[in-house]
């Protein structure tokens, strides 16, 4: 076995990654509890939602830059925090991994219940994990390359979606010829039904949608040309957002009324076989479950690398750290895999519920990651300055951001519904925190000294 990951990932592939992140389960299964929270004043919290990831994603962009490593902000907060926010960091980050990883093959499960709702839904679920292992045990080059037609399929179906949407909305396809026009957005309650609180309510379940988008700096470690992909993949982010998921659901709510899109099955899949139209209904079916295993192979992905990463720091068991010749820490990808089989024993015993289980306890991981990741940026900045990939307006932008995901923590206590997840998350820091320190971890770090960083 060798010791360090290689540099095999295309321009073309930190792209796609990026791109499939932001098109997950999020967009096809979790967008129907935002549109219950908020109706159609949800496309306003993705826009103000994707505004805040925007800015996230340049701090990490920056840093990634300078210097693109496959610990990412791990070890960004490691060296500019300290070793213990590092290593809070990392684990957080591994574990939010295996949450949503659970999550995107509980969204394959729910999906295919549509062509076989005979068959238990955690068949599925082991199925995809059985799938996605294979993938993320073969050489880096296979991963990206799978990811890139992954996501290709989504992209394209997406696209496609929203040009068809468009024209029934105007032009009135599959609806007899007659235009249904944009009166659903405002129709049934207004764009605000449930006030402006209820815009503000759905802000943890947007946060969960955007989650993942920082795999763009795990890849970094692995991708072949560092200085000029992740500029490139950071950059889309935002154009991507307006496109799929504020164009997605304008599209969706315009065509069918908001408060008649269950929280069962994907709204994209319910708007299309309600129109007549059985055909694009399963192919959005297709692509849905398509979307769900892109996502999955991506959280598996960076789940393993951060544990490879982790390992290195001596934060985790050195066998972790061990690399094939091809490049795949195969030990830190199988530890993940075997967290993830948790997911189809849950699946088994709670399919009803876990899929928004998960989104409501992983919003507080996703926002610990990311404030993190802004105050690492912070720290980075006063010993570097701008450098060559630098976040615009700061540090105006960093701190209105950091407000922002104060303010979804304080939400995600305010509503029983998700309260649950800052009981879960201060839990598991405590947890990390006294392993830290019985289990001797903080002493092996000083021991290895700099470079543990």
């Amino acid at each position: 076995m060798t010791q360090h990951l290689q540099r095999r990932l295309t321009p073309r592939h930190i792209t796609f990654m990026a791109l499939g992140m932001a098109i997950g389960a999020g967009l096809f299964l979790g967008s129907a509890n935002a549109i219950n929270l908020a109706g159609p004043s949800v496309l306003f919290a993705y826009l103000f939602g994707g505004a805040m990831i925007f800015i996230i994603m340049r701090a990490l962009g920056e840093m990634a830059v300078h210097d693109p490593v496959a610990g990412s902000f791990s070890t960004y907060a490691h060296r500019y925090l300290g070793p213990f926010a590092g290593y809070l960091t990392g684990w957080n980050y591994w574990i939010l991994m295996v949450g949503v990883g659970m999550a995107e093959s509980t969204a394959v499960g729910i999906y295919m219940r549509q062509w076989f709702p005979d068959l238990p839904q955690w068949i599925w679920v082991f199925g995809s994990v059985a799938m996605i292992g294979g993938l993320n045990l073969m050489a880096v080059k296979v991963y990206g390359e799978m990811e890139f037609w992954f996501t290709l399929i989504k992209v394209v179906t997406v696209v496609l979606m929203i040009l068809g949407g468009a024209g029934m909305i105007w032009l009135g396809w599959g609806n007899g010829g007659q235009p249904v026009g944009l009166s659903n957005l405002w129709g049934h309650g207004g764009w605000f039904p449930h006030g402006f609180t209820g815009m503000v309510l759905a802000l943890p379940v947007v946060v969960f949608a955007f989650g993942g988008i920082e795999t763009i700096g795990m890849a970094a470690g692995e991708a072949a040309q560092p200085e000029r992909t992740i500029p490139r993949a950071v950059n889309s982010v935002l154009w991507r957002i307006l496109i799929f998921y504020v164009g997605a659901l304008f599209v969706i709510m315009a065509i069918y009324p908001w408060n008649q899109l269950g929280t069962q099955g994907s709204p994209f899949v319910t708007t299309f076989g309600k129109l007549g139209i059985p055909q694009a209904a399963g192919l959005i079916n297709f692509v849905v479950i398509t979307a769900a295993l892109s996502g999955f192979n991506s959280t598996t992905f960076s789940g393993s690398r951060m544990l490879y990463s982790l390992s290195t720091k001596a934060q985790a068991p050195a066998f972790l750290g061990k690399v094939s010749e091809h490049g795949v820490p195969v030990r830190a990808v199988l530890v993940t895999l075997a967290c993830l089989v948790l997911g189809v024993v849950l699946n088994y015993l709670l399919p009803e519920r876990i899929f928004a289980m998960m989104m409501s306890i992983l919003a507080f991981n996703t926002v610990w990651t990311w404030m993190m990741v802004l105050i690492a940026h912070f720290s980075f900045r006063r010993r570097y300055g701008a450098t060559q990939f630098p976040l615009r307006a700061w540090p105006l932008t960093s701190v209105v951001c950091l407000v922002f995901l104060a303010f979804v923590l304080f939400m995600l206590g305010y509503s029983p519904d998700t309260r649950v997840a800052l009981y879960v998350g201060a839990g598991w820091v405590v947890l990390l925190s006294l392993a830290y320190r019985f289990l001797g971890i903080g002493a092996r770090m000083r021991a290895l000294g700099p470079q543990a960083a």
